[in-house]
């Protein structure tokens, strides 16, 4: 009984918390929180506090991404390349660092129609954070996951 009343309020938590984001929501919210915006619905470029953005969607695919340009890979060095690896895993959270077309890009990839609009203010603020912060800290928010211990004789087994 405990556990239907658990997946119960589960379900109903989901769904009341859920929403079917589209187009025309994101557009909404990048409109709202970019300082200018063109493209048309499904492939946006916009500026937030002069950091290039651009988003791409497909409905009929679920899916979204919403990626910034860090730099020109014929600028950046094998030590910024394996820092962007390691944020992947400690710092970046639910942004990463990719290689796409000689560019090394912060992306934010994710279902569409489950994306709540908090998860994309969330979104813009950690691509926004990822891009201002590569070659420095790596971050996309204040929290990161800790790193193994200097150490080599800590074990974690």
């Amino acid at each position: 009984m405990r556990y239907i009343y658990c997946l119960l309020f589960t379900l109903i938590s989901w769904t009341i918390s859920s929403q079917d984001m589209n187009n025309e929501i994101l557009e909404e919210i990048f409109t709202e929180v970019s300082d200018s915006i063109t493209g048309d619905y499904g492939a946006w470029q916009f500026l937030v506090d002069e950091v290039f953005m651009l988003c791409f969607t497909d409905e009929s695919n679920n899916r979204m991404r919403i990626i910034s340009p860090v730099a020109e890979m014929n600028d950046i060095t094998d030590v910024q390349i394996g820092a962007a690896m390691e944020a992947n895993f400690h710092s970046a959270l639910d942004v990463r660092y990719a290689i796409s077309d000689g560019v090394m890009w912060v992306a934010f990839i994710h279902p569409l129609k489950e994306l709540t609009s908090y998860q994309v203010f969330d979104a813009l603020i950690q691509v926004y954070s990822g891009a201002v912060t590569f070659g420095e800290t790596y971050t996309s928010t204040s929290l990161t996951f800790p790193k193994a211990p200097e150490d080599p004789s800590v074990r974690y087994d």
